[in-house]
């Protein structure tokens, strides 16, 4: 009792001395220094409550207690940012008891202003960028900048986050200018030691907040992450400037981790998944050496296509197909871009939590190509694109993939580039028959990627489906496709090549829409896939779980034996296929049998949704899949 009679004793001495010591000086900078961590406290604190007005439809999915804590967890990553932005500011404070003069109230002032410009342009480039991405701004958005991506945004969409940047950097600035920097330019220099001893350790103290904690574990995103299902409320939490500033540190040295799952048993129950095979029990086709032309549509659901569940409708064409040829209703893209659904099904390698391979040449160099394996089988090899095949590393990839021929936007007169992404997919379809029919090489591996169901779905022809809402645009842009589509198909059926051309249609991801889906949810990326030509011997639904890095040992069964090299891929008719699929978003993983439902959020390290028979074997194949494409990944240096 005595001894802390005697600490408190001292405290107030301590304090009462060190007042009388530094006087004004040492208070008014107290001040300053206090104003600056809140008014950047309350910055990050009203920017995400913007962020959950402007995505107000997936907030109305919380509860008041869900969107009260989402905000009151990510105080602590709040507090991180500022601590770094007032550790900055901090510094003029120290040397402001030596030195102040109009250049350092300038510099002090202007390095705020750009610190809320730089905060204040990711806050709301994130805030449209989640709804259509699923995740919080990172350093992805770089590697897809171009024209081609300026394209996607409508105009009234650019005005209004002009806008609002105008309005957050406006207001806050004129806050700062008015409650501090007005205060900091009014300082003078007073020689006083015992203040910038004491100024220095309050901004060393810092560290506690930008830490976040006084273990070894530093602020990360799992820090915000309290909701054990609905990843939007564990989203909204993250403060992004820091999630995006983090991810300019670590994006250019990305590495999986090694031990996400056990290394033995990664090996043992991966084998399980991917058993060795080479013979197919079903053989759909009635020749050895057909030809191939896969047609790779731009984000097409499951949701648009009647067969699968789907609106009626909206791809008529498609529809028919579906029927009069073989339907894969269990087809899922790996990922959820256009750059990770080519990899899958070029190269059967699956999509990544963060990142696309396809943005390292060095790394996509070493992966195995199906048209590779097809040109050693005596195919010539080729790709047709109406874009820049220089978006997205496309070119340094498919030059990889030895595509023989590429033809891209440059290939087409000037008037047909008239969409913002290239060009419409009746002018493709019709470039992909001159080709055909201008060449004797047979047979052929043609593959066809398209555009005009991409964002801002914009088509040249009148609108079938009533409705000026995004989903309505969506589904308008998707009648158009599959309209180019019936058409192409009504037309190369009365080619000569035809009777020997197998033609595979699918899509290089899911979409959000119409609905609104999850980008965790496995209805977004449940997409098409159906063979169809005039080598299929019989019409039929194939039930099996499968992904698009499948693609290539099914077809390779169906023509000889399935390649070893492609560990990703399974025969889908081979007798020992296993019944499953996986897809990856930003940072988790969905896993589909017949029998369990399971989706993994990597931060927040648990389940956001278990469904089904959720034995520990199962869940455990599944991390053993995500362990090997870890490692193997990182292989790939």
């Amino acid at each position: 009792m005595v001894r802390i009679f005697s600490f408190t004793i001292k405290r107030v001495y301590l304090y009462r001395h060190l007042g009388r010591v530094t006087g004004n000086c040492m208070r008014e900078r107290l001040r300053i220094f206090f104003s600056l961590f809140v008014f950047w406290m309350v910055f990050f604190s009203l920017t995400r409550w913007l962020f959950l007005a402007y995505n107000y439809q997936l907030t109305s999915q919380l509860t008041a207690v869900e969107i009260l804590k989402t905000c009151l967890y990510g105080l602590v990553m709040d507090a991180s940012m500022t601590g770094y932005f007032t550790l900055i500011s901090g510094l003029f404070l120290i040397t402001s008891v030596f030195h102040q003069s109009k250049l350092s109230t300038a510099l002090f002032i202007g390095i705020n202003f750009a610190l809320l410009l730089v905060s204040g342009l990711v806050v709301v480039v994130d805030f449209e960028l989640y709804r259509h991405w699923g995740f919080r701004m990172n350093t992805a958005p770089f590697f897809y900048m171009g024209s081609e991506a300026a394209g996607t945004v409508d105009a009234l969409v650019v005005l209004r986050l002009l806008l609002l940047l105008t309005g957050i950097t406006g207001l806050a600035t004129y806050t700062f200018v008015k409650l501090v920097g007005k205060k900091f330019q009014l300082q003078r220099p007073n020689y006083n030691w015992p203040t910038f001893f004491a100024l220095t350790a309050i901004i060393c103290a810092l560290i506690i907040p930008i830490r976040g904690s006084f273990s070894v574990s530093t602020m990360n995103v799992s820090r915000v992450y309290y909701h054990k299902s609905k990843s939007y409320a564990n989203h909204a939490g993250i403060n992004v400037v820091w999630n995006f500033l983090y991810s300019l540190q670590t994006d250019n040295e990305l590495i999986y981790p090694e031990n996400f799952f056990d290394k033995t048993l990664s090996e043992k129950y991966f084998k399980e998944l991917y058993p060795e095979s080479d013979s197919t029990t079903i053989r759909l086709i009635n020749t050895a050496r057909p030809n191939i032309l896969l047609i790779i549509l731009e984000g097409i659901t499951a949701e648009v296509i009647e067969p699968l569940g789907g609106r009626p409708g909206v791809m008529p064409n498609l529809n028919s197909l579906c029927k009069e040829g073989i339907l894969f209703d269990h087809f899922y893209a790996n990922g959820d871009r256009t750059d990770k659904g080519l990899v899958s099904l070029l190269a059967a390698f699956p999509a990544q939590p963060r990142g696309s391979i396809i943005k390292y040449p060095q790394k996509t160099q070493q992966l195995g190509f199906l048209s590779s394996s097809l040109e050693k089988l005596g195919y010539t090899t080729s790709f047709v694109y109406g874009g820049d095949v220089d978006f997205a590393n496309y070119r340094s990839f498919l030059t990889n993939g030895r595509f023989a021929h590429i033809t891209t936007v440059d290939d087409f007169p000037d008037e047909l580039d008239a969409f913002k992404w290239g060009v419409h997919d009746e002018y493709v379809y019709h470039q992909t028959l001159l080709e055909i029919d201008s060449t004797n090489k047979q047979p052929f591996f043609k593959t066809v990627l398209t555009l005009s169901s991409h964002e801002p779905f914009r088509v040249p022809m009148p609108a079938k489906i009533s409705g000026t809402d995004e989903a309505s645009k969506y589904m308008n842009a998707c009648y158009y496709a599959d309209k180019a589509l019936g058409d192409f198909i009504k037309v190369a059926k009365e080619k000569n090549w035809w009777k020997n051309t197998l033609v595979i249609i699918t899509a290089d991801h899911g979409h959000r829409l119409p609905g609104m889906k999850k980008p965790e949810t496995h209805e977004k990326f449940h997409i098409p896939m159906v063979w169809t030509g005039g080598v299929i011997v019989r019409d039929t639904v194939i039930k099996t779980f499968a992904n698009q890095t499948d693609l290539a040992n099914t077809l390779l069964g169906q023509l000889e034996r399935p390649d070893p090299k492609f560990r990703f891929s399974k025969d889908i008719f081979a007798a020992n296929a296993q019944d499953f699929a996986i897809y990856i978003f930003n940072d988790g993983y969905g896993y589909l049998t017949p029998y369990l439902y399971a989706v993994y959020d990597n931060p927040g390290r648990h389940y956001l949704i278990s469904q089904g028979n959720m034995q520990e074997e199962s869940l455990n194949r599944a991390k053993a899949y995500i362990q090997t494409l870890y490692s193997d990944y990182n292989s790939k240096r």
